[in-house]
């Protein structure tokens, strides 16, 4: 990745030790694995190829999956596994202040010293998954968000060219209203989807400095903030979303937000680059799906302060449980390295981070994707992840409010605020 990364950071962690060659696959060892490829599909059926292909390099290491949904493993299942004294061995780790926040816990292995060939390998986005430049987590997967759309119904509509601007895409909504279509499929159930569209305005409310200095110092006094709550209600006035959004969940079936896009009842939805696996697993008609997807970037607005170019982005990733043993860092480069990387690419549902597997990235969708990351001016880690769970979680929870009609632009900065404060 050529890409700047806001790399948000601090807090302290134990020395690295790697262990002796000669005790690795010694002995029996069952590792239990937390990843959220909760859905039959690719995804899912990749990572248990993955860990059956390990075991039989590796006969004494045995994999124990358990794939759950993102919105029930990020702030349930996980947080709740950390404080117990049997949390998984390996397990999803989205990096930034999250990160930063178990590090401080104490609840990571570093793998520093085991990891350097991977970390070489990978570049610049394994800042995410450190602290202190120390590394405690590996990315698998990362790009930026954007529209993912349906072509044939842009086309039905009038519509010629994607939306560059948010004038142009609240025009979109406009002629796609006309024929009787939903414009935006938007999963505000699960409060993520929602609140995503909150981080773009914000991303092009303020400018890079003052997004790094809130990741950096939890500094929400800019009225950039403010104004990101003023353009999403804005927004939200046009009616752009389905009807019940409120209680629409994100990425579970046919009737979830990207389950209306996938089977061409909705024309757009904003998503990351894993999103054409999810759509794959919802969809009625792949061959149909296949044919319409296309995807755009987030547009820019007018005169804003922010960087135009800049990008809402991130990733996935894995990390080890301090307790862990030693296979557990060994599958987890197992899991990095470019033929398991391109492997993943081929699946469809994100885009590597490996050297080498770029030529697994077949789907056009995920190209155009992949060209934007690389040539994105600035990439800004999600929020709630880049501002660590408290915030975070009190900021998603104020922005949806504001898609209920029952918050303010205000209300979402004073949530941050207190957050921040505790």
């Amino acid at each position: 990745m050529t890409t700047a990364l806001l790399v948000a950071g601090c807090g302290g962690g134990g020395e690295s030790e790697a262990p002796a060659e000669s005790e690795l696959y010694k002995n029996p060892v069952t590792l239990t694995w937390w990843h959220n490829a909760s859905q039959d599909g690719p995804g899912k059926e990749y990572w248990a190829k993955v860990a059956k292909d390990f075991n039989a390099l590796h006969p004494t290491v045995t994999i124990e999956i358990e794939g759950i949904e993102t919105n029930q493993l990020q702030r349930t299942r996980l947080p709740a596994a950390l404080l117990s004294n049997d949390p998984p061995d390996i397990f999803q780790a989205w990096g930034g202040g999250e990160i930063r926040e178990q590090v401080e816990a104490d609840y990571l292995k570093d793998i520093t010293d085991q990891v350097k060939d991977e970390v070489a390998n990978i570049g610049s986005a394994v800042e995410i998954w450190q602290v202190d430049g120390k590394q405690y987590g590996l990315p698998y997967r990362m790009g930026i968000e954007g529209i993912w759309y349906n072509k044939d119904l842009f086309q039905q509509a009038g519509i010629t060219a994607p939306p560059a601007t948010f004038d142009e895409l609240n025009d979109a909504v406009t002629k796609l209203k006309a024929i009787n279509v939903i414009p935006i499929a938007v999963g505000a159930g699960d409060k993520w989807p929602a609140a995503h569209w909150w981080y773009n305005f914000a991303l092009r409310a303020c400018s890079v400095d003052t997004l790094r200095k809130a990741s950096l110092e939890n500094n929400f006094d800019d009225q950039c903030f403010v104004k990101a709550g003023q353009d999403l209600k804005a927004f939200i006035d046009t009616k752009p979303f389905q009807p019940n959004f409120i209680a629409t969940p994100g990425q579970n079936d046919p009737t979830s937000a990207n389950g209306l896009l996938a089977n061409g009842k909705a024309a757009m939805e904003l998503m990351g680059d894993w999103n054409k696996g999810t759509l794959d697993t919802v969809t009625e008609d792949q061959e149909a799906l296949n044919k319409f997807i296309g995807w755009f970037p987030v547009p820019a607005i007018t005169g804003s302060a922010g960087d135009p170019k800049a990008a809402l982005g991130g990733g996935d990733g894995f990390a080890c449980a301090k307790n862990a043993p030693a296979e557990c860092v060994e599958f987890l480069k197992y899991i990095v390295s470019p033929e398991v990387q391109k492997g993943y690419a081929e699946t469809g549902t994100g885009l590597p981070v490996a050297k080498g597997a770029e030529d697994g990235v077949k789907d056009p969708a995920l190209k155009s994707i992949l060209e934007a990351t690389t040539s994105a001016t600035y990439v800004q880690l999600w929020l709630d992840t880049a501002f660590g769970s408290t915030v975070g979680n009190a900021m998603n929870d104020a922005i949806v409010a504001i898609f209920a009609g029952n918050g303010t632009p205000e209300q979402v900065v004073e949530a941050m605020k207190a957050a921040a404060r505790k």
